[in-house]
């Protein structure tokens, strides 16, 4: 058995930097593979689900899933911890490591796959990617592949043309709420990463090496661009910060949170229950309408979970005042 894990996953896929970034951190021995047909044999040894990341760890285990990795390896490697010692802000955290997975993508995706010149850069990309000695003609065939395959799976985040002006509103006011939270510091959290930033962080980076929303970022958001970048090589600088000197610009992100990505994936969950072909919900005085997403209630519950097994009324308090705390409540099946 080799000692290493190798990461099976693609410079493109955000779930994939983002447990490459945790690796790093931790300084586990590991391997980055870019899966691709010159490995396809021994990633589908390892991958239950056609996905990225796959993780193959040095006792021939695969694992894939990018939170449950981190949950899976920080149990194993617990040092420097990514999760606060204080039960508020370890909430906290693990609240914003869920909105960047799954807000956070929506942003991403649309913006990469909307708008033709996105769409067919990345198709490009992602095709050179994966034959990097391929012929130019082989490359632009399975670019081709690739774009159509892709701008034809927006409704999987809920890209449409409705809704195109809306996720584009979204993104901005994040990145200038961003801006102003690490205008003097390098991590959501303080002068370390936590569980939160590999979560965000991840997806604003592929948003950012894309045309469109890389434009967006460097004109808007230096701060947040440089935070991105720090996160693929993070470090343990210091303390995490406590909840009193976070709060004057972390209280507007967690409003954000409370304003769109909570109605939206309680919404979500909601639709599923209900069998419903695509869902309607209000986010701030604006109709938001996709279908609904089966993954999103899975890591909703959970992290209703969590927020259950936290008794303590800063945290109460905080998620009332931000808007944040009625959809975190548990739902009685």
């Amino acid at each position: 058995m080799s000692e290493l894990y190798r990461i099976f996953g693609s410079e493109m896929s955000p779930y994939s930097v983002k447990v490459r970034s945790y690796f790093r951190y931790k300084a586990i021995p590991h391997v980055w593979i870019a899966r691709g047909p010159q490995n396809e044999e021994d990633y589908k040894r390892f991958a239950k689900l056609p996905i990225v990341p796959t993780v193959a760890t040095p006792a021939d285990e695969g694992l894939q899933d990018s939170t449950p990795i981190l949950e899976r390896l920080e149990a194993e490697v617990p040092e420097p911890s990514i999760h606060p010692a204080d039960p508020v802000l370890n909430f906290l955290s693990a609240l914003f490591e869920e909105f960047g997975d799954e807000w956070g993508n929506k942003l991403m995706f649309h913006h990469r796959w909307y708008d033709e010149i996105d769409a067919r850069a990345s198709a490009q990309t992602l095709a050179r990617l994966s034959m990097p000695n391929g012929e130019d003609a082989a490359v632009a065939e399975r670019a081709a592949m690739v774009f159509a395959r892709m701008t034809g799976r927006g409704h999987f985040v809920g890209s449409s043309p409705a809704t195109a002006p809306l996720i584009r509103d979204y993104l901005n006011e994040l990145l200038d709420l961003l801006e102003i939270h690490l205008a003097d510091r390098a991590y959501l959290f303080g002068d370390r990463p936590a569980f939160g930033d590999f979560g965000l962080a991840a997806q604003l980076y592929e948003a950012s090496v894309d045309p469109t929303c890389g434009g967006i970022i460097r004109a808007r958001a230096s701060k947040v661009l440089d935070w991105c970048y720090r996160m693929n090589e993070p470090r343990n600088d210091g303390p995490f910060e406590t909840w009193e000197s976070l709060a004057p610009t972390m209280t507007p992100l967690l409003a954000y949170l409370g304003r769109y990505f909570l109605p939206w994936t309680d919404a979500n969950s909601r639709a599923l229950q209900t069998g419903a072909a695509e869902f309607t919900v209000d986010l701030a005085g604006r109709a938001y309408v996709q279908p609904p997403q089966k993954y999103h209630a899975k890591s909703l519950a959970a992290l209703r979970a969590r927020r259950a097994g936290v008794s303590d009324a800063r945290l109460t308090s905080i998620l009332t005042d931000t808007g944040c705390a009625r959809w975190l409540e548990a739902v009685s099946s």
